[in-house]
């Protein structure tokens, strides 16, 4: 099920919600825990009901693997190592034949000229999220970091369906803590109006945004693919939608999950902020998808060694987190190649900073950071998006001119006589393109790129003290909020014409 979908907005959450705080009111508080996960597990079943299996099974197994590993840390078993591992292992070998069996099987075939065939397997929704949830729930019970749950408790933790299928990638400190306290269970106008807000200016960025900049993306990286020369112009164009596509895209999933969660008074970890904003790659990535970086620093990064033995080591280690991280986004060479180069980045912002230390700090250093650090972002964005390599290269090629800077030649007859020949002069040409956006798409572009470097973020507007220019943005529980809040609510139902997943569906 989809959250802009009918049948989510309509139904399933109208009835989840009421039921949820019905329950509330009773002295058991185990009743509303059991309706989120039934209704969770149906959430998630909606797409496909085998799945259910999966991922009860996934939950039963690692909830007796972490209560068994708590008791023999308790009892300081010497067989709670191996308990451990096997916990790990299992969770592993889960994500493995689901995400990569079908890609490893195609590569070996391909390096030894072999045959061998596998059955194309569906990989179910959300597994990378709750089976990383789940590992570092093991990895914490082992180091004794965490608690005896109840089972409710932790399959509460691990199905919540606003988080399940595309994170925050929770810690189960952060939410099962949550369930023991009364408070949650009756219904708090003060976390339901700006979690409605945030989940509408989520549910708007997606259908009004997003779902319009892939419009503009997808025939450009279509024709990357068929082998045509992509030229200067629209290289940039497809680049610079696809930039604004996953920006809105993922910070549209991620206000919807922390809406819905305040809804039911649940505090989400936020996973978005302005990352575009980022002055270099190191900032970028604690912008970026935060819960993943901290799963990755936490329980990849460190254990493998973090800084702790020299910087040639450090550099190792980023590497192969990052190589890890671009092959957990997907099992294809493009989304490796992807984690690869940040990967690259990150070890030379670590070794500029090393050296310099960063002492130089002026609105030029500051502005030529900027630069590098989105030109880096969206290289690295072309291999995410490409289907294949000659794909993204073919696009890498046209930003960088060597196929040409071709306008449509409407436009020579349009410009004025000397803009067009000063046009000319600068090695512009006019000719046939596959594809150019009109005056309206370029206008929402830039629109969108001054939204996303200039004005405060919808987390920081709803839930933080902001103000620009002297305007204050903070929300407020008032007329003219609950006006803005129908009015994006209406634009964005009047337009779920079309299902769209979310692009982090498919990780």
């Amino acid at each position: 099920m989809l959250f802009n979908s009918y049948i989510f907005l309509f139904i399933f959450l109208p009835i989840t919600i009421s039921i949820f705080f019905i329950f509330g009111k009773y002295k058991n508080k185990r009743l509303p825990i059991i309706w989120i996960v039934f209704s969770s597990l149906f959430f998630y079943g909606w797409w496909n009901p085998i799945y259910l299996l999966f991922i009860i099974g996934s939950m039963g197994a690692n909830y007796i693997f972490g209560r068994s590993i708590l008791r023999g840390y308790k009892k300081k078993s010497a067989k709670n190592k191996y308990l451990f591992l096997s916990g790990i292992t299992f969770n592993l070998l889960l994500l493995g034949y689901f995400k990569y069996a079908n890609f490893f099987i195609d590569n070996i075939n391909v390096i030894f000229n072999n045959d061998l065939y596998l059955q194309a397997i569906v990989l179910p929704l959300g597994i990378s999220f709750f089976t990383f949830e789940q590992i570092a729930y093991l990895v914490d019970t082992y180091r004794g970091d965490s608690k005896e749950y109840n089972l409710w408790e932790y399959c509460t933790f691990v199905s919540f369906f606003p988080q399940l299928i595309a994170g925050p990638i929770a810690h189960h400190n952060e939410i099962i803590p949550q369930l023991n306290n009364d408070k949650i269970y009756k219904f708090d106008y003060r976390n339901f109006a700006p979690g409605l807000t945030i989940f509408f200016i989520g549910l708007f960025k997606k259908v009004m945004i997003a779902d319009k900049m892939a419009l503009i993306a997808i025939p450009v990286f279509g024709s990357a693919e068929t082998g045509y020369a992509i030229t200067f112009f629209e290289a940039w164009i497809g680049v610079l939608a696809y930039t604004l596509q996953i920006y809105f895209d993922f910070s549209g999933y991620s206000d919807m999950a922390i809406g819905l969660g305040r809804m039911f008074n649940i505090k989400l970890p936020y996973n978005f902020n302005s990352p575009y904003k980022s002055t270099s790659i190191i900032e970028f990535w604690r912008r970026w998808h935060i819960t993943l970086s901290r799963f990755l620093r936490d329980y990849l990064y460190i254990p493998l060694g973090g800084n702790r033995f020299g910087n040639i080591s450090r550099y190792k280690n980023l590497l192969l987190t990052m190589f890890l991280g671009g092959l957990w986004h997907g099992a294809g060479w493009t989304f490796v190649l992807w984690g690869v180069l940040h990967g690259v980045y990150l070890t030379i912002n670590h070794l500029w900073r090393q050296i310099y230390n960063d002492n130089y700090n002026n609105k030029y250093y500051t502005f030529i950071s900027w630069i590098l650090t989105m030109l880096s972002i969206m290289i690295a964005w072309v291999f995410f998006r490409a289907e294949s390599f000659s794909g993204a290269i073919n696009i890498l090629t046209g930003m960088f001119g060597a196929n040409g800077f071709i306008l449509p030649e409407y436009y020579q007859i349009k410009l004025p006589t000397l803009v067009a020949s000063l046009v000319t002069l600068l090695g512009v040409s006019f000719g046939y393109v596959s594809y150019i956006i009109n005056k309206y798409d370029f206008i929402m572009l830039i629109v969108l790129i001054f939204s996303v470097l200039k004005l405060p973020n919808s987390q920081e507007i709803v839930f933080g003290e902001v103000s620009y220019q002297g305007i204050i943005f903070k929300w407020k529980p008032n007329l003219l909020w609950a006006l803005f809040t129908v009015l994006i609510t209406v634009f964005s139902i009047m337009s779920l014409n079309r299902v769209s997943e979310f692009l982090y569906f498919q990780f």
